[in-house]
């Protein structure tokens, strides 16, 4: 029997966006034609976009203080370079040159991304897990964020997804240690609970 989404803890939330995203590259991997491919394509970005805010203004930053400070700087670093991939494939389409390589790209850097979280014992969801973070506390503030994120962003493939790591960006957002909330048109630290 499948858990709904809407009883699972952060983790297995986060796992199941992975699942979700695995599947829709392997359709894409099967599929033939140009406007199934971009709208499979299209899925993927936004599907990937959405996990990105979940895992970066609440997951992350849960972490930040109980998991190893390079684990999560690397994975920072790993969304901002799949988030450019991203946003080079929705500026582009299928009759574009390298659109299926970018997307089958896109599809390994996720796939070793999620690899690296998912590790049994020494991977950021298992730590995450043994530091004893709230997980239902977590989930909760992640299913409202989703919420609000896919509908931003559902039908907008032009609303890029947003960098935070790279030379000049401002880095401190990916170095909080607090849930970020949306206040007015930016984000800010959340109280901790």
């Amino acid at each position: 029997m499948t858990q709904d989404y809407d009883d699972m803890d952060a983790v297995a939330m986060l796992k199941a966006d992975h699942r979700k995203v695995a599947d829709i590259f392997a359709q894409f991997e099967k599929a033939r034609g140009k406007d199934r491919k971009q709208k499979l394509a299209e899925q993927a970005c936004l599907e990937l976009k959405v996990h990105t805010i979940l895992e970066e203004e609440i997951f992350y930053p849960a972490c930040r203080r109980v998991v190893e400070t390079d684990m999560l700087n690397e994975a920072y670093v790993e969304h901002d370079a799949a988030k450019l991939m991203i946003n080079d494939i929705e500026a582009g389409g299928p009759d574009e040159a390298f659109y299926d390589a970018k997307v089958k790209v896109l599809s390994e850097m996720i796939m070793h991304h999620v690899e690296e979280e998912e590790k049994r014992s020494e991977g950021l969801f298992s730590l995450a897990r043994a530091a004893g973070l709230d997980m239902d506390d977590l989930a909760d503030q992640m299913r409202a964020r989703k919420k609000t994120a896919m509908a931003r962003l559902q039908g907008h493939p032009e609303i890029p997804a947003e960098t935070h790591v790279f030379h000049g960006e401002d880095n401190a957002f990916a170095l909080a240690e607090a849930p970020m909330r949306r206040r007015g048109g930016g984000l800010e630290m959340q109280e901790a609970r």
